[in-house]
């Protein structure tokens, strides 16, 4: 598996991990053992969040479950040429309001975020890869997996053990590598917006 820091650098001393985590569509259809798969859903699990309200909620379907072809059927065409291969699908979603007294919550997506950034790092950490959608139908998804009222579907995400880039149509082979992020200085500013 081609690791982010072999083709990109860090402009600033982190961690490898943030830069080896990118997003490849390459799977090998194998299966994910369920212990490695709660060790993700543990390391989401541990996210922060706004008063500890944890709203995400991580539905998921494994390869060859009852489940996987309703979750696979959700995706775009373009999605579902190379997830077909993914061993995982999930969905995330978020709790609109607060456990603490019902009121809504500003930042449960910004708190499912930081779950799916952790199960991300995680599954990079355990040699998966892990690929995350908005290419798929958030309408369907809501009502064919019976997402209630008072939750957001935010994402699909793709997870599985790394395949060869062959695999992939010729297009998505051309792709099939870590890319780039712009500058600092054009996402950070000191005082007031100034971009």
């Amino acid at each position: 598996m081609i690791k982010g820091s072999d083709n990109r650098k860090a402009d600033h001393a982190i961690d490898n991990l943030f830069v080896d985590r990118w997003s490849p569509r390459a799977m090998s259809g194998e299966e994910v053992p369920e212990a490695d798969l709660m060790v993700l859903f543990e390391a989401a699990r541990w996210a922060p969040s706004s008063y500890n309200n944890q709203p995400w909620r991580i539905l998921y379907a494994r390869r060859g479950s009852e489940h996987w072809s309703l979750f696979f059927n959700l995706l775009m065409d373009l999605n579902k040429v190379w997830a077909r291969n993914a061993g995982v699908l999930l969905l995330f979603i978020s709790k609109t309001t607060l456990d603490l007294n019902g009121k809504p919550s500003i930042t449960h997506s910004f708190d499912a975020g930081a779950a799916w950034e952790n199960l991300a790092l995680q599954a990079t950490l355990k040699g998966y890869v892990v690929h995350g959608m908005q290419g798929f139908d958030y309408e369907r998804a809501k009502t064919a997996l019976s997402v209630p009222d008072g939750f957001r579907v935010e994402a699909m995400i793709a997870v599985g053990k790394p395949g060869k880039k062959e695999m992939l149509p010729e297009e998505l082979q051309k792709r099939e590598v870590p890319n780039g992020r712009r500058k600092l200085e054009e996402t950070i500013c000191e005082g007031p917006f100034r971009f």
